[in-house]
């Protein structure tokens, strides 16, 4: 599911901050019926995937961003 991880960062549809951390974002992108997850550190303008997966709903956490 690499292209859809690309997509979810590079397009994704809403992007919340993390509760637990600051630095850490999560990408939505739709996939049909379900949603694909990127979690990501941002850290002094760098940044890294944590993880991805799929799920059926948006975790709480600040949205600062909604296509």
């Amino acid at each position: 599911m690499e292209e859809q991880v690309k997509k979810a960062l590079e397009e994704p549809d809403e992007v919340r901050v993390s509760q637990e951390d600051e630095n850490v974002y999560l990408y939505y992108r739709r996939l049909d019926k379900h949603q694909i997850v990127v979690v990501a550190r941002h850290l002094n303008d760098e940044g890294f995937i944590i993880t991805s997966y799929i799920t059926d709903k948006v975790k709480e956490g600040e949205q600062i961003w909604k296509r």
